[in-house]
């Protein structure tokens, strides 16, 4: 019999064959390992990884059908709170959430949610199961801008309730960070993304694509002349933040967005696509977040030597413990308790190399984390033909600019409360990293949730 106190281990690519290719990296569950992990949870009564699911899943629920071998039962119960089972089965970082307040996991290694609510949501999508929509729309006309996983997770719920929802979205692939930002290696685009957003538009919720609130049309005119009686706002983070150095703007600085915007959006992983990103060899990636991870890996993929330059320690890397594992087998280097300096540049303008300074932790910054403090006389030189600055986002002001009467804070974010995602105009809600900066997947999906929640308030009441 296994043993209880250790999760059933997961299948992985070799690192040295996965650092080649851009294939998924988790290979997941059986259905005979996924049955066996499920029989390690002791069904608590008074659960507390619920609270710690952004969107409340009644994970003891969907778990003990998989126990059962009820695989569409569970991906029902599932279903109830998520639209996007397979993307947090794979994004969502469930050692900090749901994961971390496992009561198994008091004497042994808490219960893989993760891995379970990922191969009951493939398990759906390979047999074509549908989430349960309204028997009949309520006539009422929402707009959602993003379709992210705010966006996504809000329209869902709306159909579900039976609003007739329209989602924009300014690209011309439906997404957002999902599509953009995160590697395939981690998601896959047309085997996860692609197949949970026909899901949800199997609940009736229309797109149009292409469509850039603020140039294309504005929220204004959205409620005054095109008959939206409410809009939720999911438009993400997308605007990227530098540090102001020396040799910041030469060719071969990349912001992390663009870089991995171009590897996704413009298949530059594919050798049949003319998209150069990484002509470099030797890539220095700026950050310690799983934006960073994700940018240096990439980059290896691509054939670069990639060192990770980070200015505090391991234990403060941002980062999931499972990307860092990750980077590190595959051969990424980090250059921690480091900052940049200045980026040297050859005469052509082309990025030849960056001075850093070595660092110490001094006394805890408002965050609470160790300040880093500069060594005086640390300085070296890092060779680097390529440099990614992952720094964090922060949202594009278009849509605050051009709609009247829409508050925002000295980031640039929109202002809404936590509980319904209400902003200072009427009708119109708010939510993800368009409210709180860059942030998690889950935790966008947890504000789309609850601008859904507050749609439905402010319609009935109306």
């Amino acid at each position: 019999m296994a043993d209880v106190l250790k999760k059933v281990p997961v299948r992985e690519q070799e690192p040295k064959v996965r650092a080649t290719n851009f294939e998924e990296v988790c290979l997941g569950y059986n259905q005979e390992e996924a049955m066996e992990e499920a029989s390690r949870c002791i069904n608590c009564k008074n659960a507390k990884c619920i609270s710690g699911c952004p969107v409340a899943i009644d994970i003891p629920g969907f778990i003990r059908e998989v126990k059962e071998g009820n695989i569409e039962e569970a991906y029902k119960v599932i279903g109830k709170s998520s639209a996007l089972p397979a993307i947090c089965g794979r994004v969502c970082p469930q050692e900090s959430q749901c994961e971390g307040k496992c009561i198994r996991g008091i004497k042994g290694e808490p219960v893989s949610i993760g891995k379970l609510e990922r191969f009951v949501a493939d398990y759906a999508l390979e047999h074509d199961i549908n989430p349960e929509g309204p028997e009949c729309t309520n006539g009422h006309k929402v707009a959602v801008i993003g379709s992210g996983p705010s966006g996504l997770t809000c329209a869902g719920d709306l159909a579900k309730m039976g609003y007739e929802v329209t989602v924009f979205e300014a690209l011309h692939e439906l997404g957002g960070v999902l599509v953009y930002g995160i590697p395939e290696f981690r998601l896959p685009k047309q085997k996860v993304v692609a197949k949970e957003i026909e899901k949800v538009k199997e609940l009736g919720v229309k797109f149009e694509t292409n469509v850039v609130i603020g140039k294309s049309t504005t929220i204004d005119q959205l409620i005054e002349e095109e008959g939206f009686e409410a809009v939720f706002i999911g438009s993400g983070a997308g605007l990227p933040m530098f540090m102001g150095i020396p040799g910041e703007n030469a060719n071969g600085v990349f912001s992390a967005n663009e870089y991995l915007t171009r590897s996704n959006l413009m298949k530059a992983f594919d050798e049949s696509y003319d998209t150069p990103i990484a002509g470099g060899k030797k890539v220095a990636v700026v950050g310690g977040g799983n934006v960073a991870m994700d940018a240096a890996r990439t980059a290896l993929r691509l054939g670069a030597e990639v060192h990770i330059v980070y200015r505090r320690s391991e234990a403060e890397l941002p980062a999931r413990v499972e990307e860092v594992h990750h980077a590190k087998e595959e051969g990424v280097i980090f250059d921690l308790l480091t900052n940049p300096k200045e980026i040297f540049v050859d005469d052509h303008g082309n990025v030849k190399g960056m001075r850093v300074i070595k660092m110490e932790l001094g006394e805890p910054d408002a965050s609470g984390r160790r300040r880093p403090v500069e060594i005086p006389g640390s300085e070296y030189d890092i060779e680097a033909d390529t440099v990614i600055m992952s720094l964090g986002t922060s949202p594009n002001p278009l849509i605050s600019s051009t709609t009247k009467g829409l508050k925002t804070n000295r980031w640039k974010c929109i202002v809404a409360d936590e509980e319904f995602g209400k902003t200072s105009k009427e009708g119109v809600y708010a939510g993800g990293d368009a409210v709180t900066g860059a942030a998690t997947v889950i935790l966008a999906m947890g504000a789309g949730k609850a601008g859904a929640r507050g749609i439905d308030a402010y319609l009935k009441e109306k």
